[in-house]
């Protein structure tokens, strides 16, 4: 185990699905489990409890809300209910890995998180930007409105997941391999001055430069760092069992250097590997990934 982190791991698994419009990724957490995620972490040199998953009531239809929020009490008390799990874990000195589940777990998990330490760094991998707000979204799918939320803005229903005053300040989020934003997405990144790091950038200038840009960004203000990691920021061909699939995104090998980049850091303290939808993979393929980058993540390198 190479980094200086936390070795006590606690897996919590938060099968909502209901954030999204595709049904499935309620089957991810145990998905990911039966890819080997218990024993990879392990033979790192972990100490790793199973805490199971939150209880969540996930249906088959769509509760279409005239405040533009889908679903939206199941959505709500899943992520509350995460949301006391993950401080339970905090509390008694583990690092919680979390295992999605739709991305608006992130709510709860992160909300936890940041009651701890309330000047965390979050480092978000996706393809999207998960910034609307119920007035901008075109869907009205909360899984699209995590970091909005976090950083106290929209619907009063999904500020009141957690302390209100437990919120993420702007300049601490770092958005890696984003391609697919919605035009009030963008206008609130670029109004926010959150700091982006599109596929193009990554492109040009290489993974290694862009996470090391990033990683000394947020060092300069930061202590403790989350990872956020949507698979769906990765290529498709690389993860095809996810269900807002963007052709263009990371390759297999930079999301490891990505993940080991960040380990090499020694301020994270807890993550989120989501979006796993084993009902569109090929062979639990995504969730061998998932399991794979969550060893990069935790120091598991050859040599």
């Amino acid at each position: 185990m190479k980094p200086e982190i936390n070795k006590n791991i606690s897996i919590i698994g938060a099968p909502l699905d209901m954030g999204a419009s595709l049904r499935g990724c309620r089957l991810g957490p145990d998905a990911i489990r039966l890819a080997g995620m218990v024993r990879r972490i392990e033979e790192i040199g972990y100490d790793v409890k199973d805490c199971g998953n939150v209880e969540v009531k996930n249906h088959l239809g769509m509760d279409r809300a005239p405040n533009n929020l889908n679903n939206l009490e199941l959505v709500k008390k899943a992520n509350m209910d995460l949301y006391e799990a993950v401080k339970t874990e905090l509390k008694a000195e583990q690092f919680p890995l979390i295992l999605g589940g739709d991305h608006s777990i992130a709510i709860g998990s992160i909300k936890a998180v940041l009651d701890k330490y309330p000047n965390l760094g979050v480092i978000w991998f996706d393809a999207h930007g998960d910034i609307n707000t119920n007035d901008t979204s075109p869907t009205g799918n909360i899984h699209g409105m995590p970091v909005a939320t976090l950083l106290g803005l929209g619907a009063e229903e999904l500020l009141e997941i957690g302390q209100k005053e437990s919120l993420l300040k702007k300049e601490n989020i770092v958005y890696i391999g984003s391609r697919d934003l919605d035009g009030g997405e963008r206008t609130m990144m670029k109004d926010l001055g959150i700091k982006v790091y599109t596929m193009h950038e990554v492109d040009y200038y290489g993974i290694k430069h862009v996470m090391e840009e990033a990683i000394e960004y947020l060092k300069d203000r930061c202590e403790h760092i989350h990872v956020s990691f949507d698979m769906d920021v990765l290529d498709p061909t690389v993860a095809p069992g996810t269900g807002t699939k963007v052709p263009g995104g990371m390759g297999y090998r930079e999301a490891h250097l990505s993940l080991e980049l960040v380990a090499k850091t020694e301020k994270l303290v807890s993550a989120e590997f989501v979006e796993v939808n084993p009902a569109l993979d090929m062979e639990n393929m995504t969730a061998k990934a998932a399991v794979a980058l969550a060893g990069s993540l935790l120091g598991e390198w050859l040599i």
